[in-house]
């Protein structure tokens, strides 16, 4: 009784509770998380570039973007099942949240099987396609197919911590992806710092934080603490649940794709028009980049169970102010530490570009590519947003349009006559872009959302 009790308080606060209010107690477990989580993306790199070279550190940077493949998979699985799980409790939908963990776990496996063959038997094509060469290539083909040993942590613990999160609980998912960070920061020492294990060091590492996080997850399921009836070895599928959760993930593994689209293109044309040292660079900017949008994806994910309850409750003007209030919540967490970024990036650079002296010219692509990064709150946002009305197309539009239309002819040419500052200032052009185009599409929602509204209530 204690656990439906606090399941129904949980909802009836979303429901009703001062929407400041809610994303304030929502959020900041959540940002907290995806700050951890996020810290990831930087740690193998502060570790590689302490322990090893800058060799090593472009070949870890070539694979990263491949590696994210089974982080965005987790995403297709989590982002999908969460909200499905959040409409389902909005609307009372007791079987879907009975089966739901069943779908998880065949998706989960499916996904891993088929990753893990391609990544392992063409790991040596995809880390060349993405520009390595040398000994840039041995370190990232080393890197990658180690991580691809592990894909299934990465995959069923980043789900299942996306369907703790779409149940509200933002307090026990972050204390876990706390616990799988330390575990990584302590094996990625010992495996480096002790043993001397260089780049399969930081591998490994990352394979065991992500272990013990899906450990968690399997405790918190297994012990039957979810606020819906889960059933943790669970194999019984659902046509219409999985069709659901697949298509309203899908918005969140194109992103991932187009990323690393973007990572093949950027990086070939870092190995064609400049340097090993300039892969590192990039490598390194990115990570600092994607580090800094963590907040805005804690927000994000707190922002899934408040649209997709209130959603499934048919209370759009909730919706609409929701999204309008996390988004500018996100903006306003990104500025101090996107301000402390561009006043000084040469101490945030130098933590894993060991003893390089940096010239002004890379701290002015260094900051081109900083630039636009709080206004992408209304993109991710609004990526959110989508699949949680039970609309994953425009999401996924988005995407494919930022990469296919933009990102691979604007880096395929520029760069030709710029050299390696068409990267930077290509990079800002799109989206400058991708960030307006995002705010009429969102304003078209809530015009339907609106009209939806008004053509309910005289329906009675």
């Amino acid at each position: 009784m204690d656990l439906i009790a606090e399941k129904e308080r949980q909802k009836q606060f979303i429901l009703t509770g001062g929407l400041w209010k809610v994303m304030s107690q929502l959020s900041w477990p959540a940002v907290i998380a995806m700050v951890l989580y996020g810290f990831n993306t930087v740690l193998d790199a502060i570790f590689v570039g302490q322990f090893v070279n800058g060799t090593a550190l472009a070949g870890v940077s070539l694979a990263y973007p491949l590696s994210q493949i089974s982080t965005a998979l987790g995403s297709l699985v989590g982002v999908g099942a969460g909200s499905v799980l959040s409409i389902a409790l909005g609307a009372k939908d007791h079987y879907t949240q009975e089966r739901l963990l069943g779908v998880v776990n065949r998706l989960s496996i499916l996904c891993t099987a088929i990753y893990m063959i391609l990544a392992l038997t063409f790991a040596d094509f995809l880390i060349a396609m993405m520009g390595g060469t040398g000994q840039a290539l041995s370190y990232g083909v080393s890197y990658f197919r180690i991580c691809t040993l592990g894909s299934f942590f990465w995959i069923y613990g980043l789900a299942g911590n996306m369907i703790i999160r779409a149940e509200g609980r933002m307090k026990t998912a972050a204390w876990m992806m706390g616990v799988g960070l330390g575990v990584n920061a302590l094996c990625n020492y010992i495996f480096m710092g002790i043993f001397d294990m260089g780049v399969a060091g930081a591998a490994w590492g990352t394979n065991v934080g992500m272990f013990a996080y899906s450990l968690m997850g399997w405790l918190y399921f297994g012990r039957r603490k979810a606020t819906f009836q889960s059933k943790l070895l669970s194999l019984k599928g659902d046509k219409k649940i999985t069709t659901s959760v697949v298509r309203l993930g899908m918005p969140s593994l194109m992103m991932s794709i187009m990323s690393l689209i973007q990572g093949v293109v950027v990086f070939n044309a870092l190995a064609r028009y400049g340097t090993t040292a300039d892969i590192a660079f990039y490598g390194v900017i990115y990570r600092i980049f994607q580090f800094l949008l963590t907040p805005i994806f804690g927000l994000m994910r707190a922002l899934q169970p408040v649209i997709g309850i209130n959603y499934g409750a048919r209370q759009y003007d909730r919706v609409i102010q929701s999204y309008k209030i996390f988004a500018v919540a996100a903006l306003l967490l990104t500025l101090p530490f996107w301000a402390i970024s561009l006043i000084a990036p040469g101490s945030i650079l130098g933590m894993m570009l060991k003893d390089q002296v940096f010239t002004g010219t890379q701290f002015l692509h260094f900051r081109a590519y900083m630039a636009i990064l709080p206004a992408l709150s209304f993109i991710f946002m609004a990526m959110t947003l989508f699949p949680s009305v039970d609309k994953g197309k425009p999401a996924m539009i988005i995407g494919m349009a930022r990469q296919f239309v933009f990102y691979i002819p604007v880096m395929m040419l520029l760069p030709k006559f710029i050299g390696v500052a068409g990267v930077y200032y290509g990079s800002l052009a799109i989206d400058t872009i991708i960030v307006l185009w995002t705010v009429l599409l969102v304003k078209k929602e809530f015009n339907g959302l609106r009209s939806k509204g008004r053509s309910e209530a005289a329906q009675g």
